[in-house]
């Protein structure tokens, strides 16, 4: 996030302050960035962006946090794929998607919850940012709950994978930073190529693995009291029952028009002049590219397929938009907020834990990832740390994939999004924050795929 990078005023006013005071409000602002998430999650759905923006207000008026930037091209991204999958839905696309992902998966259903974070991985590969997996958790969803599969173990398995991806993709900004780090500390004979027959295959493996084991993750719905208890209130509905009835052509091409738009995405975030416009020099944002392909999509779809706009606007798919965008707009900006004007204090406490034993600095990178909230940022910030003191460049490779860990604390994008599009509430936060849905499937990705890194260098190098 760009707006770690700046010097908030909050932080001037801190570095006045002893650092035993600052770390105690830094703990005080933490219980109360924390209070707000328990908060919003007690009260649900949209609540969490309720409470967030209150947990802001009282970080900067109490303790003068000075507010970052809202998380806009997060919330526009989650927008314009809700609103391109509401028309798609609208025609009967997903329908679509889902009896072609029922043949897929027809003998042995339980599939769907390796099969869609494999995906998800591929999608961050090529499109270089995790919230390419926007455009995926609505249908991962409709496929999963209709073979009367939990959600939950293929929206979280999606949504964290998506993030795995980010230290495998070439073109992702944290392996940019990686890579200039290297030529920056001497080693410039460390580039892409080597960092990728490393990351690659450990990010990939860590997936599909954890992917495999968890596949029973949770209770199955029909045994799930709480999800029956849900159901029998009427406050979800019930499974569709997969039917064989003929489809309009129109829904057919608007599955074709949305995997066109995806596939205009990932070819746009693997080969960057094609983001370079006329006259101009620089390539535009992934995230402005998502943004305008999923809305000329939608109106490619307008054009050849005629949705309803009043179904579009009163979609499932749209309501679940509503409450995701929500729940980013307060938490995340909470979060970042939060992060931006204590990072010193983080900083100085995870140079402190990585000189005391150099194999912790894998933990440190997962810990600062998850307060930073932004691979990227995590890597120009942190892993400098590692060169410093002196860790094998090789094992940094490996260590690599525990910038990740943005799982860690549900207030990253793809996380928010999981849950709010989740319609059957089995993708959740907990009651305690950190016991959410995505943080057993994460915590598995990322070890392994740093087990099998670690594993690599030393076959290799």
């Amino acid at each position: 996030m760009d707006s770690l990078t700046q010097t908030s005023p909050s932080k001037e006013r801190r570095a006045n302050k002893g650092s035993s005071t600052i770390t105690m409000i830094t703990l005080i602002e933490f219980i109360i960035v924390f209070g707000a998430i328990i908060m919003g999650v007690r009260h649900g759905g949209m609540a969490l962006g309720f409470w967030g923006g209150l947990g802001l207000i009282i970080l900067s008026v109490v303790f003068g946090v000075f507010p970052t930037a809202p998380p806009i091209d997060v919330m526009l991204i989650i927008l314009a794929v809700c609103l391109c999958a509401s028309c798609m839905e609208a025609v009967g696309g997903l329908d679509v998607l889902v009896r072609v992902a029922a043949k897929i998966i027809r003998k042995n259903p339980k599939y769907v919850a390796v099969v869609a974070p494999t995906v998800s991985f591929f999608l961050t590969f090529f499109a270089g940012t995790g919230n390419a997996v926007f455009a995926i958790l609505p249908v991962v969803y409709e496929v999963a709950y209709n073979a009367n599969v939990r959600p939950e173990r293929a929206m979280a398995g999606t949504a964290v994978a998506g993030q795995v991806g980010i230290t495998a993709s070439p073109i992702a900004a944290a392996m940019a930073a990686m890579i200039s780090l290297f030529a920056a500390n001497n080693h410039g004979d460390i580039g892409l190529g080597t960092i990728i027959t490393v990351t690659f295959p450990a990010c990939l493996i860590g997936v599909v693995l954890a992917s495999f084991i968890l596949m029973n993750y949770g209770k199955p719905l029909a045994e799930d009291e709480e999800y029956q208890a849900r159901l029998k209130a009427g406050k979800v509905l019930p499974p569709t029952p997969i039917s064989n009835a003929p489809l309009p052509k129109k829904a057919y091409w608007s599955v074709g028009i949305f995997a066109a738009a995806i596939a205009v995405i990932v070819l746009a975030g693997f080969f960057p002049e094609l983001r370079v416009l006329h006259g101009q020099t620089k390539a535009v944002g992934m995230s402005l590219v998502i943004e305008a392909v999923m809305l000329g999509a939608g109106a490619v779809m307008c054009l050849l397929c005629k949705p309803d706009m009043s179904k579009v606007a009163k979609s499932p798919v749209m309501n679940a938009c509503i409450v995701s965008i929500t729940a980013v707009f307060g938490i995340a900006w909470l979060a970042d907020s939060f992060i931006a004007a204590n990072k010193d204090v983080f900083m100085t406490i995870a140079g402190q834990f990585a000189q005391s034993a150099p194999w912790v600095f894998a933990f440190v990178l997962g810990g600062m990832s998850a307060l930073l909230a932004s691979q990227g940022a995590t890597t120009r910030a942190i892993m400098p740390l590692g060169f410093a003191l002196g860790i094998n460049p090789y094992y940094l490779i490996a260590m690599f994939p525990a910038v990740n860990c943005l799982f860690i604390l549900p207030t990253n994008g793809p996380a928010l999004a999981a849950v709010g599009m989740d319609r059957s509430g089995t993708t959740r936060i907990g009651k305690y924050v950190l016991n959410h849905s995505m943080q057993i499937p994460g915590l598995l990705m990322v070890f392994i795929a740093v087990c099998t890194g670690f594993a690599i260098v030393t076959l290799i190098h």
